[in-house]
């Protein structure tokens, strides 16, 4: 076998002009893919990272960026200028301020959802706080139940969740459970199978297609939605998923997290957001809208989508947007913390201005890398003045923005270019005093439990500042 393979080196290396024909090669490989990346049109910045780390890469560089590299989707809206105008309106009487308005006007321009309104929204905090109300809300469903994950484990709280589903199933309740092939990758067809046996539905969002060789995989291109709509008058939605690790009742290390669970017309969006999911996932005719009397309420709220459908990045726009148009203060709260340059540039404009400027991180994130990307911008943002907080000893995966008084922006993003560019993701943004002062009440809890970041803080070169200026460099590729 060796000498099989040392006579097949002998013979390559043996190949007259071999230098130049292997240089010839590396230079059309880098024309050709440079030219397929430069085509993409993204930021300078992550498009000059992309090259500079392929042309180190020869020929292996390809299928690196073929298999992990940004894509765009094309993916039938379901008529969407037809089903989204059929969302009921807001009711007169909120009075939103002008930049409510406007940045409603920009998300609804981006995503085509229309400001809505909830009749109830409850603010869910860890895992104690959101799966007995889930678990609750299925039990009593009597129509439909819908539901969208990311991360779905095959432990007690994946089991609780799934043996509810099977009951109402068994009851005639429509079921449809849509995953993600990658995040609930532990999950097995065994696991499933009692529920499909119930009547339920499965899909699977993005699964592997290495099979068909000539189209690009969706390894990078997640749902990392998390979205429970029930009878179409219950909504579930925010940053928790369903596992273990996010309830502190079986885990002491268990997430922080926060979680939404929201009744009124609001729910309708959300509903309209899992059937264009399961539609694009199943290839099935788009299910019914739900029909019925519309239930206006008194919080006003709006969903932001966003995702590689779509090149507004709806989200991240909704909070730039956001913090350009704060008064007073703009608080941040999110576990992944790696900005681009207009959010940078946003968070430090509001410091500058002399706005109260807050930024909750976990100490420590599942990612030792996005914790030292994150790291490298705080001597930027301290010098502008933003307080920053870092949230231990669990880890902190809550994701929000709290804006002046009245303003909040909820959901599955966290502040990074994956959440913004690469997944599938799904907050709700709220114009209301009341919720913004739960939130506010929330977030200064967290505050008070953390050790504020300093200037002169201890920063090693090996430990602390040479890593950290390292993962700034492959940032924009996080």
């Amino acid at each position: 076998m060796f000498d099989w393979l040392h006579g097949l080196w002998e013979a390559f290396v043996s190949i007259p002009h071999l230098g130049l024909y292997l240089t010839l090669g590396w230079v059309a490989y880098f024309i050709g893919l440079g030219g397929w990346i430069v085509l993409q049109k993204r930021e300078p910045v992550a498009t000059i990272s992309w090259l500079i780390s392929l042309a180190a890469l020869p020929y292996l560089g390809f299928l690196i960026y073929y298999v992990f590299g940004p894509q765009r989707i094309r993916r039938q809206k379901l008529r969407r200028g037809r089903a989204r105008a059929a969302l009921p309106p807001p009711p007169d009487g909120l009075n939103p301020s002008a930049e409510a308005v406007e940045l409603a006007r920009v998300v609804q321009a981006t995503t085509r959802l229309p400001p809505t309104t909830a009749t109830r929204v409850d603010l869910l905090v860890d895992g104690s706080g959101k799966y007995p109300a889930l678990l609750e809300a299925v039990a009593q469903a009597r129509h439909r139940v819908h539901l969208e994950y990311y991360i779905y484990e095959p432990d007690a709280t994946g089991t609780a969740l799934r043996d509810a589903l099977i009951e109402r199933a068994k009851a005639g309740v429509e079921v449809r459970l849509l995953l993600d092939a990658i995040g609930a990758g532990k999950v097995n067809r065994r696991f499933l199978q009692p529920l499909v046996d119930a009547g339920g539905e499965v899909a699977w969002f993005h699964p592997m297609r290495l099979r068909w060789f000539w189209k690009r995989p969706w390894l990078n291109l997640r749902s990392h939605r998390k979205i429970v709509v029930i009878d179409d008058v219950v909504g579930f939605t925010g940053g928790m998923n369903v596992t273990d690790e996010q309830d502190e009742r079986l885990r002491s290390d268990a997430y922080r997290d926060l979680h939404l669970r929201l009744e009124g017309d609001v729910v309708r969006a959300l509903q309209l957001v899992f059937i264009e999911d399961w539609t694009y996932a199943t290839g099935q005719p788009p299910l019914a809208m739900p029909e019925g009397p519309s239930t206006p309420g008194s919080i006003a709220t709006q969903v932001v989508v966003s995702g590689p459908d779509s090149s507004w990045e709806a989200i991240h726009r909704a909070h730039v947007s956001a913090i350009h148009a704060a008064r007073r203060r703009a608080w941040l709260v999110t576990p992944y913390f790696v900005p681009g340059e207009a959010a940078r540039m946003a968070l430090t404009s509001a410091a500058l201005g002399g706005l109260d400027v807050r930024l909750l991180v976990p100490k420590l994130s599942d990612s030792r890398l996005v914790t030292f990307a994150a790291r490298s911008y705080f001597d930027e943002l301290l010098a502008a003045g933003v307080k920053i907080y870092e949230y231990g000893p669990r880890l902190l995966h809550t994701k929000a923005l709290l804006c002046d008084e009245d303003f909040a922006i909820i959901g599955s993003a966290n502040f990074d270019h994956r959440s913004f560019r690469l997944n599938f993701e799904v907050s709700v943004m709220f114009a209301d005093k009341a919720l913004a002062s739960r939130l506010e009440t929330l977030i200064e809890h967290e505050c008070n439990d953390c050790v504020p970041v300093k200037d002169d803080r201890d920063r090693p070169l090996w430990r602390a500042r040479l890593p950290e200026a390292l993962a700034r460099l492959v940032s924009p590729l996080l």
